[in-house]
């Protein structure tokens, strides 16, 4: 019988790699272009209201109808990668969402645009669960965190660079050039990542696939580690059999699991609520278009900061404190916006503030619930945190739709969108207190 070589601590006992930071690299990509696609609707919406004879207050539905795909998509798609691979699946949503983007460029109905969003948005919701398993399966242990934030803040990264480009984009070919470039990049990652994307190692060793190729990857990571032709590989995880849902509820991960969900949904009702009412809220209160799509772009630039503060400071020390404190301390920015006034230096730093505990504690969040996990099961696990958590991002834009609608002053609006961020936090930390009393064997993946 052939020697046994532990994947894991061979990752966990060295430096990255350049086939490490490969793949880190590609994950990151698709993060950007998820992050742009997903908020595409946004920064067109003040101008293709018009063209479709409707207030920009009746892009609710729309919004919603986006952030019912992205559900779906996070839902159904990542336990098919948990049992066919991370691969096919992130390639398979860069299409979907790649296709689907060029084609809501030619929408001239309310209908078409809710529909083409909610298409393309399934393949969006599929891409983050996956590119968060390969992040960690390749990242040594003291590393974890951080890198998955540093991925998954390619999805506020992509924000920023979509609302700058956007900017500059519309007033020159008009809001249909945006979703043409949110759909010629996907496709050309699509065909980069076939090419250049490794299959998680983690996932080949758990599904006792390919070894050759496992052999070739860990020589990769670990070129002084002597590899016999019949070496056996194994992680230190338990194989789980059967459907994956069931599992996220099963071995005493019941109270994790759910109050996971909790968190997510109050962040990401938060979250998609600023996200997509942020622009026209603060076009509507008399800022140049332009300026209010910056306001986005600098509230997604403290979040991709924060993601990666946020992770450094999980992987040094209590993750459930890291994360509780962001976003009690998003909770008080937030609710400050409605008090600021118009002053644009000063509105402009708390919003950056405000996204570094909200943005950036949701790709913190995503890093917790990925070391929750076991390999078997991880995809499943993020993506039906991030699915549940989206249920949330459904209804924060269609209670800012019914909120315009009801000329409320932003004062009261923004205090109410405190509300979840503070349910966040207790989430989080109820979270810490209930993982203590959970075996190791049982909450570590």
């Amino acid at each position: 019988m052939g020697s046994t070589i532990d994947v894991a601590a061979a990752i966990d006992q060295r430096s990255l790699s350049r086939l490490q930071l490969r793949v880190i690299t590609l994950c990151i990509l698709v993060a950007i272009i998820d992050g742009f696609d997903a908020l595409a609707i946004a920064f067109v919406a003040p101008l293709a209201a018009k063209d479709i004879h409707v207030p920009v207050s009746a892009f609710g539905p729309i919004f919603g109808a986006g952030t019912l795909g992205l559900t779906l998509g996070a839902l159904c798609l990542p336990p098919l990668a948990d049992r066919f691979g991370r691969k096919l699946i992130t390639i398979l949503a860069c299409v979907i969402f790649g296709i689907l983007s060029l084609v809501t460029a030619h929408a001239a109905t309310f209908g078409q645009f809710a529909l083409l969003r909610f298409l393309a948005c399934v393949g969006v919701g599929a891409a983050t669960p996956n590119v968060v398993a390969l992040a960690l399966e390749y990242a040594p242990k003291r590393m974890k965190a951080l890198l998955v934030t540093v991925v998954t803040g390619g999805f506020p990264l992509g924000a920023v660079l979509g609302g700058s480009i956007s900017a500059q984009m519309i007033p020159k070919w008009g809001w249909q050039s945006v979703f043409y470039l949110g759909g010629i990049t996907p496709l050309v990652l699509a065909a980069i990542l076939i090419i250049a994307l490794p299959e998680s190692i983690r996932f080949l060793v758990n599904s006792e696939r390919k070894p050759s190729k496992i052999a070739n990857y860990l020589r990769s990571i670990a070129p002084d580690l002597s590899i016999p032709a019949d070496a056996r590989f194994v992680i230190p995880e338990s194989r789980l059999g059967g459907i994956p849902v069931r599992h996220l509820l099963a071995d005493g991960r019941a109270p994790m699991t759910l109050l996971l969900w909790a968190a997510f949904y109050l962040n990401l009702l938060l979250l998609f609520f600023m996200y997509n009412w942020l622009p026209p809220m603060m076009h509507q209160s008399g800022l140049p278009i332009q300026r209010a799509i910056i306001a986005t772009v600098v509230f997604n630039l403290g979040g991709f900061v924060g993601g990666i503060v946020l992770g450094r400071l999980m992987d040094r020390g209590n993750a459930y404190t890291v994360l509780a404190a962001a976003y009690a301390c998003g909770a008080v920015c937030v609710a400050a916006l409605g008090f600021l006034g118009f002053s644009i230096p000063l509105l402009m730093i708390v919003i950056a503030i405000a996204g570094f505990c909200v943005v950036g504690g949701q790709t913190a969040a995503n890093a917790l619930a990925a070391t929750s996990y076991p390999t078997a099961i991880r995809a499943t696990g993020v993506g039906w945190a991030l699915g549940i958590g989206r249920i949330g991002s459904i209804v924060g834009p269609v209670i800012g739709g019914v909120a315009m609608s009801a000329h409320l002053e932003l004062r009261d609006i923004f205090l109410c969108a405190a509300i979840p961020a503070l349910g966040a936090a207790l989430a989080i930390w109820l979270l810490g207190r209930t993982t203590l009393r959970v075996p190791v064997a049982v909450r570590a993946g």
